[in-house]
């Protein structure tokens, strides 16, 4: 049975040689993406606002939908529900009211006259400024901290230069998904920041699957001129990488259209997150390798110490001769 391939095999590409259309295009979309955080900001969800929590239990299966209507119709402004544990227990957030406390115990009671008797309120909660301040903070610093986690990695697989170029195309999926949300007014809370790592780990997946194809072929094409060799690497990864982010996006557009709107924004972020890190893997992190003085020396080194010898195989002279 033949496999399917989205990419036809021995294609060959033209991606370093346009690498200044990427390059000008990811600096565009960067520097818009720092403008409209800068202008516009974030549409920030309870989780960093502040706000009321409340845990709910229903004698039967929650109806999220009818209970969102009752209470949007509040006028309390962001009301946030979410199914939890069992189909009965539902945990309302809604967002921090002006007035102090005295308006805080005001919503809950609305909320408690629109659900009626038959609910059973479990835990209220109150989020101040300051912890959401704290929460909003962890988040910046989970990222940060998850991509100088990546940088070492790929330090000490492959060398400092595959690094730094991973870090900045992480740092260019990142600031877009931001701008995306900045300019969408999206709400952004802690599942946001969860789909941003999540991003950051798909991305540097698919940048190391090129970048082992890029040390795999410095060791066969010791001669080859490298911005070809970098070429050569993208294209015999390409169809991998397509696959990859195809089948993963069938998976995200079934949860943004039938999950409901609990996960819509989480997983619009997803989708993007793919979209733009598929495009990094490839026209970011690989083309930016030719700037950052790569020692092919020491593939040569590594790979006499595998014991390959000093000189190109019969195999690799082949595939080089047209």
């Amino acid at each position: 049975m033949a496999s399917l391939n989205l990419i036809p095999a021995g294609i060959n590409l033209v991606f370093i040689q346009k690498r200044v259309i990427f390059f000008i295009f990811s600096a565009a979309l960067v520097a818009v993406s720092i403008g409209l955080f800068g202008a516009k900001g974030l549409n920030y969800g309870i989780d960093f606002k502040g706000g009321i929590m409340m845990e709910v239990r229903t004698e039967a299966a929650a109806d999220i939908k009818d209970m969102r209507v009752k209470l949007g119709a509040l006028n309390l402004g962001e009301v946030a529900l979410q199914e939890f544990g069992q189909p009965t227990d539902v945990l309302i957030r809604v967002q921090r009211q002006d007035g102090g406390e005295k308006a805080q115990q005001a919503a809950v009671e609305k909320v408690k006259a629109a659900l009626g008797d038959k609910v059973n309120y479990r835990r209220t909660e109150f989020v101040g400024p300051k912890v959401s301040d704290e929460l909003f903070w962890d988040g910046v610093l989970a990222v940060g901290l998850a991509i100088l986690a990546i940088l070492v990695y790929i330090w000490f697989r492959f060398e400092w230069q595959f690094g730094m170029g991973a870090v900045i195309a992480l740092s260019h999926d990142v600031i877009s998904t931001i701008g995306i949300f900045a300019l969408l007014g999206l709400e952004f809370n802690l599942s946001t920041v969860a789909a941003v790592l999540t991003i950051a780990g798909y991305s540097i997946n698919d940048t190391v699957v090129v970048y082992d194809r890029v040390r795999e072929n410095l060791r066969k094409y010791k001669k080859m001129e490298f911005g070809q060799l970098l070429n050569d690497s993208i294209n015999q990864t390409l169809s991998r990488t397509v696959m990859t982010s195809v089948t993963t996006l069938l998976a995200l557009l079934a949860l943004y259209f039938l999950g409901g709107a609990v996960i819509k924004d989480f997983s619009f972020a997803m989708i993007w997150g793919v979209i733009i890190g598929t495009y990094s893997s490839i026209c970011l992190a690989v083309p930016i390798l030719l700037y950052l003085n790569v020692d092919r020396g020491g593939a040569m080194a590594a790979d006499q110490a595998e014991g390959e010898g000093g000189s190109d195989s019969v195999e690799a002279a082949a595939e080089e001769a047209p």
